[in-house]
């Protein structure tokens, strides 16, 4: 019997409007503004750098420091890991050197992860090239080892179950260690999982567009178009739109003790959230890392998972 092949449009076009326009949209700045135009001075928590930019500007994915290009969402990852290491935020050229601070980055951006190498004993990993880490398969002498974990935008690309990748990124921190994580998510009640079948596949580009060719568990066929890429082909392919609610049950599932999401502005760094979609949030090991406040706790039984095993 021949393979059945079915032929489908990936999920990503079918988002509504208005999470489309939250999660994708990117706007020029340095152009003419409009007369009368709110302007935001904010020093740079990466670089330093003090700017002067329109209030529009200050979006996710839009650089907005001068001097570094950060964005809004590099300057959170940057201001939760500080805040939470130190209880207080501060720019990472008035951090203390602390190499007893162990951390890894997962594809980084390069603007913070050379700074915060000089700070802590960090380095930043990439899935493509060296220095390698595979976030769904990691080597077994990396198990508690880290006081923190980045992962900036990266779990909406890693093949599935993703519920892998958060059970792994939780073995590899230390018991009181933090996930500082971001994704793009939606209000919806579930994760969008784009290829939920997804098995044996490839990429292919087929007169000047991409496809996605899949071999299910049980063979059949699929073939998927209209991929949703996020900087260019390969493994920037997005495997699926979370949910915030489904965040929530993920790190519950990976025995995190709890999750913040973490949606407070901080106007002196030019963070600001405008929407209530897509904020970072930060994963804690166990409940003694929890902050008081503002945490969903996410595992039910023993008060401490360390000694529950």
């Amino acid at each position: 019997m021949k393979n059945r092949v079915t032929m489908q449009a990936s999920a990503p076009w079918t988002l509504p409007k208005r999470i489309v326009q939250g999660l994708r949209r990117l706007s020029p700045i340095g152009g003419p503004t409009a007369a009368g135009e709110r302007k935001v001075r904010f020093r740079c928590n990466i670089c330093g750098s003090a700017s002067i930019v329109p209030a529009a500007a200050l979006q996710r994915e839009v650089a907005s420091c001068a001097r570094c290009g950060s964005t809004v969402r590099t300057r959170a990852m940057v201001h939760l890991l500080i805040t939470e290491l130190f209880g207080r935020s501060m720019t990472i050229a008035e951090l203390p050197r602390r190499a007893d601070l162990v951390g890894i980055g997962l594809s980084d951006a390069e603007h913070y992860a050379k700074r915060l190498s000089d700070k802590f004993d960090y380095k930043n990993t990439f899935f493509h090239q060296e220095p390698r880490l595979d976030i769904t398969d990691p080597p077994n002498d990396l198990t508690g080892r880290f006081d923190f974990i980045i992962a900036s935008d990266v779990f909406e690309h890693v093949a599935p179950p993703v519920s892998r990748s958060f059970a792994n990124a939780r073995r590899l921190l230390k018991p009181q260690g933090l996930l500082i994580f971001s994704v793009p998510y939606s209000l919806e009640a579930e994760t969008r999982e784009h290829f939920p079948e997804l098995n044996d596949y490839r990429l292919m580009e087929c007169d000047g567009s991409w496809r996605l060719e899949n071999r299910t568990a049980d063979g059949r066929k699929q073939v998927f178009t209209d991929l949703c890429f996020h900087g260019g082909p390969g493994s920037t392919l997005e495997m699926r739109l979370f949910s915030r609610s489904g965040l929530v049950r993920d790190f519950a599932a990976a025995r995190f003790a709890g999750v913040r999401i973490a949606d407070e502005s901080y106007t002196p760094y030019g963070i600001v959230w405008p929407e209530a979609w897509s904020l970072p949030m930060v994963g804690y090991a166990t409940l003694r890392r929890l902050p008081r406040q503002r945490t969903e706790r996410t595992v039910a039984g023993d008060p401490d998972p360390e000694r529950s095993g």
